[in-house]
């Protein structure tokens, strides 16, 4: 789904035969290559790509990640995936990506990239919030300014990677504890998660003049990226509207079709 993401990068991308980092023109050759060949293929049928992933920093002191595209390229890399991307398919619409969004701090970042991308005539057509969540996160209050000032920026909004764990939300990577989370999914569980995910679906639906697709993270609780975080090979997956047999849950599933 994102054309240009510092993880999973491959290191190659970065390097010349003898591994040294390459000059500016030659990765962003590279990133112009990568972006024209797959928005090619998929001309005509994939309608809007997340171009550009979670360049923002998370740190309140820092404005751009300081990942290997902004090391070798400075911030132009961002403004160079939106045009090599329209270049290839100028119908699609092309999204900015972006996790952490209900932070008051990264959020004013990310619409004031925006802006400035806007303002220089940069094919930027929407922006996109993960909603990866939890049940301790985001409050309602908090949610209402997201979405609030998001689409004050007058750009459609996706949202992108929608999950809510039962679990309360942990920002980085861990080793499994000795006494972690019990995996049990209770009833108190359940009526926590039902009762957030009830909360966004009213919030996305005040605000769906601006809200133009919401995707969840996945189908069901049987397979999650949060398989592995914030700790490796946990299973502690119970965070969509369908379970581990494909069924929908009682409470999440109709709370948010009841409308």
């Amino acid at each position: 789904h994102t054309l240009c993401w510092h993880n999973q990068t491959p290191r190659w991308l970065f390097v010349d035969s003898s591994g040294k980092t390459v000059a500016k023109e030659v990765l962003l050759q590279r990133l112009k290559d990568h972006i024209t060949t797959v928005v090619t293929r998929y001309k005509d049928v994939i309608y809007a790509w997340d171009v550009v992933n979670e360049v923002i920093s998370d740190a309140k002191d820092e404005y751009f990640r300081n990942s290997l595209f902004y090391q070798v390229c400075g911030e132009d890399f961002v403004a160079k995936a939106f045009e090599y991307a329209h270049a290839a398919d100028p119908g699609a619409l092309l999204f900015y990506n972006d996790y952490n969004e209900i932070n008051p701090v990264k959020r004013e970042k990310i619409i004031r990239m925006i802006k400035n991308l806007k303002t220089k005539g940069v094919p930027v057509h929407g922006i996109g919030l993960q909603a990866h969540w939890a049940v301790n996160e985001p409050l309602e209050e908090q949610l209402e300014n997201t979405l609030k000032e998001f689409s004050a920026s007058g750009l459609p909004l996706h949202i992108t990677e929608l999950d809510i764990s039962v679990y309360p939300k942990e920002h980085n990577a861990r080793e499994r504890k000795k006494e972690d989370y019990d995996t049990t999914f209770t009833a108190e569980k359940e009526a926590k998660q039902m009762e957030v995910y009830k909360m966004c679906f009213e919030k996305f639906r005040k605000y769906k003049n601006a809200i133009a697709s919401v995707t969840f993270w996945n189908i069901s609780d049987r397979q999650s990226w949060l398989d592995n975080f914030p700790v490796r090979g946990t299973k502690m997956i119970t965070q969509l509207l369908f379970d581990r047999n494909l069924q929908p849950k009682e409470g999440d599933f109709w709370e948010i079709v009841k409308f």
